[in-house]
């Protein structure tokens, strides 16, 4: 494209203008951003991005320059500052737009490709989440889209990392299978600038998975719901909460008394979904709930970002734990595998106390007299 002028081409648009063009510079996502209120800079928050971001669209800066090099990687893509807009700027897309071009060929950082790759080998996983214990999986026809059943996705790392969550998710559920072959939803790499394969990756796990999708991961649950459609989609509390003849099965207690129990938040799944208040209805049923001042806000795994910026993360997770500390809590929920593994790191590395575990196996553990392992 040229202007009229006959001066040098314009760039290529890597953002659509409608999107860019819905920042008014108001400022109310400054104090929502955890990198803004870590280094008090204006380019690491969600309004000081998009600003490079127009740069870049406009040929003002170049793709290779350090400082839109920097914070495409140093945002951790929480999108805590979507629901403080006011215009409605879907922040969460353009961080994706601006990694698919920031992060092309040589620019991609290696452990993300890595990872990529790695998510991307159904066979393996398949057989690393038999030998981790990963739930059989069903063969048999399942339901069709809008039956009214639902398939269980075992996530790619999850089924490896933490195949009890899975096993948890199908004892809580009457009904809900695990149907064979499936694989890595795309999250992954949708997050890490290759959002093409990711939207493949989500419409094949559509495929694989008749009837509404149920998934341990919040930022998988995000992200198959901007592919399939929200209605295909449920995350697990949301889905016992609102869709399953789910009851209590008793109460979680420790040392004779009832357990307290706290709650940290996935960020996808609150901020782009809108589902916060399932989780900790359902551990008010089964423990005195304790509110975090900063459950809502992001504990710094977000994704790969703990693997890529280990520094910034184990930051932000530092101020996490010492909230949990103080609180003065037995459990830690986490509702996404990044976030348990997180919270577990950290928790070690304090010898804590406090266990951080699943939402899925607290509430599969209620009632029984053995308590679930950190």
């Amino acid at each position: 494209m040229t202007d009229r002028t006959g001066a040098a081409p314009l760039p290529k648009p890597v953002f659509g203008p409608d999107l860019l063009s819905r920042c008014i510079s108001c400022g109310f996502c400054l104090p929502a951003c955890p990198t803004y209120a870590e280094t008090g800079d204006e380019a690491s928050s969600p309004r000081g991005r998009i600003n490079l971001m127009r740069a870049l669209q406009t040929g003002d800066l170049e793709p290779d320059d350090p400082t839109l090099r920097e914070q495409s990687s140093q945002c951790l893509g929480c999108r805590a500052c979507e629901p403080a807009c006011p215009a409605g700027v879907e922040y969460g897309q353009l961080l994706e737009q601006w990694r698919d071009h920031q992060w092309r060929g040589r620019r991609m950082p290696v452990l993300a490709r890595a990872l990529m790759l790695a998510a991307g080998r159904r066979v393996l996983f398949r057989l690393l989440g038999r030998l981790r214990g990963t739930p059989p999986t069903a063969v048999a026809e399942t339901p069709a889209v809008g039956s009214g059943g639902a398939s269980l996705m075992l996530g790619c790392f999850e089924r490896v990392l933490f195949p009890r969550v899975g096993r948890a998710a199908l004892a809580l559920v009457p009904g809900l299978t695990a149907p064979a072959g499936q694989g890595c939803c795309g999250a992954l790499h949708a997050h890490n600038g290759d959002t093409a394969t990711g939207e493949r990756l989500a419409h094949r796990m559509g495929e694989d998975l008749p009837g509404t999708i149920v998934t341990t991961s919040g930022g998988c649950a995000a992200h198959l719901a901007s592919v399939l459609g929200r209605d295909r989609v449920r995350e697990l509390s949301e889905h016992l909460a609102n869709g399953s003849a789910y009851r209590p099965l008793g109460e979680l207690r420790v040392d004779g008394r009832r357990a307290r129990v706290a709650l940290q938040d996935s960020c996808h799944l609150r901020n782009g979904l809108g589902v916060w208040t399932a989780p900790r209805d359902l551990l008010a049923g089964i423990a005195d709930y304790v509110e975090l001042p900063s459950a809502g806000t992001c504990c710094g795994a977000a994704g790969t970002y703990s693997l890529l910026r280990p520094r910034e993360s184990r930051r932000i997770l530092t101020a996490k734990i010492d909230e949990i500390e103080a609180a003065g809590v037995d459990f830690v929920a986490a509702v996404n595998p990044g976030c348990l593994r997180q919270l577990r790191t950290g928790l070690r590395r304090r010898c804590s106390r406090v266990k951080a575990v699943h939402l899925a196996e607290l509430l599969l553990t209620a009632g029984e007299k053995s308590l679930p392992s950190a």
